[in-house]
């Protein structure tokens, strides 16, 4: 199984998408599954721990959950609109609004609780 999701995360490529202020919108709000958003920083160490379970579980949810990254720090409009105070935190968007809030670096077993609690 590991070695399965080492050569898909090769296939796919290891990053997640970034999204930005200027286009959280079309690739947040309007998308049509559910979408997990990642805010994060770079100087944030808890952010760079739990970044190999997120890509993970991108590939797990794969077709039932989109994935982004937000740079809280290059992208302070969409941090600031949905009151991220702690990092990491992870929000879910259903049809365009908040679905599930999830701060702080937690295991992948709880990770996968919240995310299927709102999806």
């Amino acid at each position: 199984m590991a070695d399965e999701l080492s050569e898909a995360m090769n296939r796919s490529g290891s990053q997640l998408q970034a999204v930005v202020d200027g286009n959280f919108e079309a690739e947040v709000l309007q998308w049509g599954i559910p979408v997990l958003v990642d805010f994060w920083a770079t100087w944030c160490e808890p952010c760079k721990r739990i970044e190999p379970t997120i890509k993970e579980l991108a590939l797990h949810y794969q077709g039932r959950l989109k994935v982004v990254k937000l740079n809280v720090e290059e992208n302070p409009q969409v941090a600031k609109k949905f009151m991220v105070r702690n990092l990491p935190t992870f929000m879910i968007f259903k049809s365009g609004l908040v679905h599930a809030t999830q701060p702080g670096a937690v295991a992948k077993s709880q990770m996968m609780q919240f995310i299927e609690r709102a999806i």
